[in-house]
Protein backbone atom coordinates (compact mmCIF):
# COMPACT_ATOMS: atom_id res chain seq x y z
CA UNK A 1 0.00 0.00 0.00
CA UNK A 2 1.26 3.46 -0.93
CA UNK A 3 0.22 6.42 1.20
CA UNK A 4 -0.54 9.82 -0.37
CA UNK A 5 -1.36 12.53 2.20
CA UNK A 6 -3.72 15.13 0.77
CA UNK A 7 -2.25 18.58 1.28
CA UNK A 8 -5.73 20.14 1.10
CA UNK A 9 -6.38 18.92 4.66
CA UNK A 10 -3.18 20.45 6.04
CA UNK A 11 -2.72 23.90 7.54
CA UNK A 12 -2.85 26.02 4.39
CA UNK A 13 -0.65 28.63 6.05
CA UNK A 14 2.14 26.11 6.64
CA UNK A 15 2.73 23.97 3.58
CA UNK A 16 6.44 23.69 4.41
CA UNK A 17 5.54 22.16 7.76
CA UNK A 18 3.02 19.82 6.15
CA UNK A 19 5.58 18.63 3.61
CA UNK A 20 8.08 17.98 6.41
CA UNK A 21 5.46 15.89 8.22
CA UNK A 22 4.81 13.87 5.05
CA UNK A 23 8.50 13.20 4.53
CA UNK A 24 9.09 12.31 8.17
CA UNK A 25 6.09 9.96 8.11
CA UNK A 26 7.32 8.12 5.03
CA UNK A 27 4.68 9.26 2.56
CA UNK A 28 5.03 7.90 -0.97
CA UNK A 29 3.31 10.82 -2.73
CA UNK A 30 1.88 14.25 -2.01
CA UNK A 31 -1.70 14.44 -3.23
CA UNK A 32 -2.73 17.87 -4.53
CA UNK A 33 -6.41 18.62 -5.21
CA UNK A 34 -6.85 21.27 -7.89
CA UNK A 35 -10.39 22.70 -7.94
CA UNK A 36 -11.66 25.37 -10.31
CA UNK A 37 -14.91 26.48 -8.67
CA UNK A 38 -16.78 25.19 -11.74
CA UNK A 39 -16.42 21.43 -12.07
CA UNK A 40 -16.62 21.38 -8.27
CA UNK A 41 -17.90 24.21 -6.06
CA UNK A 42 -14.61 24.83 -4.26
CA UNK A 43 -11.51 26.72 -5.45
CA UNK A 44 -8.02 25.60 -4.49
CA UNK A 45 -4.50 25.39 -5.89
CA UNK A 46 -3.10 26.91 -9.07
CA UNK A 47 0.20 26.62 -10.91
CA UNK A 48 2.27 28.77 -8.48
CA UNK A 49 1.34 26.48 -5.58
CA UNK A 50 2.37 23.35 -7.52
CA UNK A 51 5.70 24.98 -8.39
CA UNK A 52 6.28 25.95 -4.77
CA UNK A 53 5.48 22.46 -3.50
CA UNK A 54 7.76 20.92 -6.13
CA UNK A 55 10.64 23.12 -4.97
CA UNK A 56 10.16 22.20 -1.31
CA UNK A 57 9.85 18.40 -1.40
CA UNK A 58 11.56 15.38 -2.88
CA UNK A 59 8.23 13.50 -2.89
CA UNK A 60 6.34 13.09 -6.20
CA UNK A 61 3.32 15.36 -6.64
CA UNK A 62 0.11 13.45 -7.35
CA UNK A 63 -2.08 16.13 -8.96
CA UNK A 64 -5.84 15.58 -9.15
CA UNK A 65 -7.49 18.00 -11.58
CA UNK A 66 -11.09 18.62 -10.53
CA UNK A 67 -11.56 21.10 -13.36
CA UNK A 68 -13.64 21.67 -16.45
CA UNK A 69 -11.78 21.58 -19.77
CA UNK A 70 -8.62 19.96 -18.36
CA UNK A 71 -7.02 19.98 -21.83
CA UNK A 72 -6.19 23.67 -21.55
CA UNK A 73 -4.37 23.27 -18.21
CA UNK A 74 -2.38 20.05 -18.64
CA UNK A 75 0.81 21.55 -20.07
CA UNK A 76 1.08 24.12 -17.28
CA UNK A 77 0.64 21.53 -14.55
CA UNK A 78 3.14 19.21 -16.17
CA UNK A 79 5.70 22.02 -16.42
CA UNK A 80 5.09 22.94 -12.77
CA UNK A 81 6.43 19.58 -11.59
CA UNK A 82 3.53 17.11 -11.47
CA UNK A 83 4.67 13.49 -11.36
CA UNK A 84 1.15 12.08 -11.73
CA UNK A 85 -1.83 13.86 -13.25
CA UNK A 86 -5.39 12.57 -12.96
CA UNK A 87 -8.31 13.93 -14.97
CA UNK A 88 -11.97 13.19 -14.46
CA UNK A 89 -13.76 10.90 -16.89
CA UNK A 90 -16.73 13.24 -16.43
CA UNK A 91 -14.75 16.30 -17.57
CA UNK A 92 -12.47 14.99 -20.32
CA UNK A 93 -14.15 14.95 -23.72
CA UNK A 94 -11.13 13.47 -25.52
CA UNK A 95 -9.87 11.23 -22.75
CA UNK A 96 -7.70 8.91 -24.84
CA UNK A 97 -5.83 11.83 -26.38
CA UNK A 98 -5.44 13.55 -23.02
CA UNK A 99 -3.95 10.49 -21.31
CA UNK A 100 -1.47 10.07 -24.16
CA UNK A 101 -0.51 13.73 -23.87
CA UNK A 102 0.13 13.43 -20.13
CA UNK A 103 2.38 10.42 -20.67
CA UNK A 104 4.31 12.16 -23.43
CA UNK A 105 4.78 15.07 -21.03
CA UNK A 106 6.69 12.77 -18.67
CA UNK A 107 4.04 12.14 -16.01
CA UNK A 108 1.90 9.15 -15.11
CA UNK A 109 -1.62 9.50 -16.47
CA UNK A 110 -4.71 8.77 -14.42
CA UNK A 111 -8.48 8.72 -14.81
CA UNK A 112 -10.74 9.75 -11.93
CA UNK A 113 -14.26 8.38 -11.48
CA UNK A 114 -16.89 10.08 -9.34
CA UNK A 115 -18.91 7.83 -7.00
CA UNK A 116 -21.82 7.50 -9.45
CA UNK A 117 -19.63 6.75 -12.51
CA UNK A 118 -19.28 2.99 -13.14
CA UNK A 119 -15.89 1.41 -13.76
CA UNK A 120 -17.26 -0.34 -16.82
CA UNK A 121 -17.00 2.97 -18.72
CA UNK A 122 -13.21 2.60 -18.66
CA UNK A 123 -13.21 -0.49 -20.88
CA UNK A 124 -11.83 1.26 -23.97
CA UNK A 125 -9.29 3.46 -22.20
CA UNK A 126 -8.01 1.32 -19.33
CA UNK A 127 -4.87 0.29 -21.20
CA UNK A 128 -3.99 3.98 -21.69
CA UNK A 129 -3.98 4.76 -17.98
CA UNK A 130 -1.20 4.29 -15.44
CA UNK A 131 -3.71 4.55 -12.61
CA UNK A 132 -7.39 4.96 -11.83
CA UNK A 133 -8.46 7.18 -8.94
CA UNK A 134 -11.79 6.12 -7.45
CA UNK A 135 -13.58 8.80 -5.46
CA UNK A 136 -15.05 7.44 -2.24
CA UNK A 137 -16.73 10.81 -1.55
CA UNK A 138 -18.33 13.29 -3.89
CA UNK A 139 -15.49 15.61 -4.91
CA UNK A 140 -15.18 19.21 -3.84
CA UNK A 141 -14.66 19.29 -0.07
CA UNK A 142 -12.32 17.73 2.48
CA UNK A 143 -13.58 15.87 5.54
CA UNK A 144 -16.55 14.01 4.03
CA UNK A 145 -17.56 10.53 5.27
CA UNK A 146 -16.45 7.47 3.31
CA UNK A 147 -18.97 5.90 0.89
CA UNK A 148 -18.83 2.11 1.49
CA UNK A 149 -20.10 1.25 -1.99
CA UNK A 150 -16.69 2.31 -3.29
CA UNK A 151 -15.34 -1.02 -2.04
CA UNK A 152 -17.42 -3.13 -4.42
CA UNK A 153 -16.49 -0.72 -7.20
CA UNK A 154 -12.82 -1.33 -6.39
CA UNK A 155 -13.25 -5.08 -6.52
CA UNK A 156 -14.92 -4.86 -9.93
CA UNK A 157 -12.13 -2.68 -11.27
CA UNK A 158 -9.42 -4.93 -9.80
CA UNK A 159 -10.97 -7.92 -11.54
CA UNK A 160 -11.09 -6.13 -14.90
CA UNK A 161 -7.43 -5.14 -14.57
CA UNK A 162 -6.49 -8.72 -13.63
CA UNK A 163 -8.39 -10.27 -16.53
CA UNK A 164 -6.67 -7.99 -19.03
CA UNK A 165 -3.21 -8.45 -17.52
CA UNK A 166 -2.66 -4.71 -17.06
CA UNK A 167 -0.35 -2.96 -14.60
CA UNK A 168 -2.80 -0.25 -13.54
CA UNK A 169 -2.60 1.21 -10.03
CA UNK A 170 -5.89 1.68 -8.20
CA UNK A 171 -5.99 4.78 -6.00
CA UNK A 172 -8.82 5.87 -3.73
CA UNK A 173 -9.60 9.30 -2.31
CA UNK A 174 -12.16 10.37 0.24
CA UNK A 175 -12.90 9.56 3.85
CA UNK A 176 -10.13 6.98 4.30
CA UNK A 177 -9.00 6.76 7.91
CA UNK A 178 -7.70 4.38 10.57
CA UNK A 179 -11.09 2.67 10.86
CA UNK A 180 -11.55 1.69 7.22
CA UNK A 181 -8.11 1.57 5.60
CA UNK A 182 -7.84 -2.20 6.12
CA UNK A 183 -11.07 -2.78 4.18
CA UNK A 184 -9.97 -0.34 1.46
CA UNK A 185 -6.68 -2.17 0.89
CA UNK A 186 -8.33 -5.60 1.11
CA UNK A 187 -10.72 -4.55 -1.68
CA UNK A 188 -7.74 -3.96 -3.99
CA UNK A 189 -6.62 -0.34 -3.54
CA UNK A 190 -2.89 0.22 -4.11
CA UNK A 191 -2.61 3.92 -3.19
CA UNK A 192 -4.62 5.48 -0.37
CA UNK A 193 -5.15 9.24 -0.44
CA UNK A 194 -5.70 10.39 3.14
CA UNK A 195 -6.38 13.96 4.19
CA UNK A 196 -8.14 14.66 7.48
CA UNK A 197 -7.29 11.12 8.62
CA UNK A 198 -3.67 12.30 8.83
CA UNK A 199 -3.64 16.05 9.32
CA UNK A 200 -6.47 16.20 11.88
CA UNK A 201 -4.65 13.71 14.12
CA UNK A 202 -2.82 15.02 17.22
CA UNK A 203 0.38 13.46 15.84
CA UNK A 204 0.22 13.19 12.02
CA UNK A 205 3.54 11.32 11.78
CA UNK A 206 2.39 8.68 14.26
CA UNK A 207 -0.95 8.45 12.46
CA UNK A 208 0.79 7.71 9.17
CA UNK A 209 2.65 4.84 10.84
CA UNK A 210 -0.59 3.56 12.31
CA UNK A 211 -2.32 3.66 8.93
CA UNK A 212 0.47 1.56 7.41
CA UNK A 213 0.26 -0.93 10.25
CA UNK A 214 -3.49 -1.29 9.88
CA UNK A 215 -3.14 -1.82 6.13
CA UNK A 216 -0.61 -4.67 6.39
CA UNK A 217 -1.82 -8.05 5.05
CA UNK A 218 -1.61 -9.71 8.46
CA UNK A 219 -4.00 -7.10 9.83
CA UNK A 220 -6.58 -7.32 7.05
Amino acid sequence: MRLAPSILAADLADFAGALAVCEQGGADLIHVDVMDGHFVPNLTFGIPVIKALHRRTRLPLDVHLMVSNPDRLIDDYLAAGSARVAVHWEAAVHLDRLLTHIRKGGAEAGVVLNPATPVELLEDVLDQADFVLLMSVNPGFAGQPFLPRALDKTRRLRERIRRRGLAVDISMDGGIDRDNIARVVAAGVDTCVVGSGIFAAPDPVARMSELRDRARPENL
